[in-house]
């Protein structure tokens, strides 16, 4: 008699194969995950392993849901995103991507703050679609994330940031993610925080745009609690406009970044 874990249940079997367990848990097609990874083959059970099954096609309840995350991330590096409280100031082509992407790894809670509505002209590079066109594109974000990630909390604030503002927008958050296009905007949130939010943690984009090499896109720690990813040179100008490529390679090394901040680690 084994003692295994299923869908984060703790239960008692005779059977040590996994699709034995699969069968009698559900009788339709479903994936199966042993101890954090997807099998194809039957897998021999061992005492205190973890599976999680869930059906194909249909959404899993919130314990499986968590469980699952669990096992792909592992329980102690879920739990510690489970807990993180990030912002993200700016919704174009980083900022919507990074929100997307911290929603799939299941951050527990999301700021998303950003004055202006879906254009035409983003569809080339930022998370949105036609049909998001005309919406604010707050709340096109925190749709969007709950048709990924329903169970995590996602707070919008549809306003623009100034220099007065700043400290009551992000107050309770551990890290913000700054995704704005324009230097005055990036200047005002970097200068609010170090002055007013000496404790928050602050990840910035600066240099993205373009077709070159994504290899000279990279992640700089440029002072305690601040770090920024790109190349630091591109800029958006004739010829050299913002695609999605480089941009989403930018927006992956934030969020990446955003990650090994909420496991405690600070060095890039």
């Amino acid at each position: 008699m084994l003692n295994i874990k299923i869908n984060g249940k703790t239960v008692k079997t005779e059977h040590t194969s996994a699709f034995k367990v699969q069968e009698d848990y559900c009788s339709d097609e479903s994936v199966i995950i042993v101890n954090g990874f997807q099998i194809l083959k039957d897998a021999e059970l061992n005492d205190n392993d973890e599976i999680v099954i869930i059906k194909k096609g249909t959404m899993p309840e919130k314990d499986e849901w968590e469980s699952m995350l669990s096992a792909r991330h592992t329980p102690e590096v879920y739990n510690k995103f489970k807990k993180g409280k990030v912002a993200i100031a700016g919704l174009g082509g980083l900022g919507s991507n990074i929100a997307l992407i911290l929603a799939r790894s299941g951050v527990g809670k999301l700021l998303l703050v950003d004055f202006d509505i879906v254009e035409p002209s983003n569809l080339n590079r930022q998370q949105y679609t036609i049909e998001d066109l005309g919406n604010y594109k707050t709340e096109s974000i925190k749709n969007t994330i709950s048709k990924i990630n329903p169970f995590i909390d996602v707070e919008i604030k549809t306003e623009k940031i100034n220099s007065n503002n700043v400290k009551e927008l992000f107050k309770g958050y551990d890290i913000i993610c700054e995704a704005f296009d324009k230097a005055d905007q990036k200047a005002i949130l970097l200068n609010a925080v170090l002055h007013d939010l000496p404790d928050t943690k602050i990840v910035c984009g600066s240099g993205m745009a373009g077709y070159g090499s994504a290899n000279t896109i990279k992640t700089h720690k440029m002072m305690k609690n601040v770090y920024v990813s790109g190349d630091l040179e591109s800029e958006a100008q004739a010829f050299n406009g913002l695609m999605a490529p480089r941009v989403t390679v930018c927006a992956a090394h934030e969020a990446n970044m955003v990650l090994r901040l909420l496991l405690g680690i600070e060095e890039v």
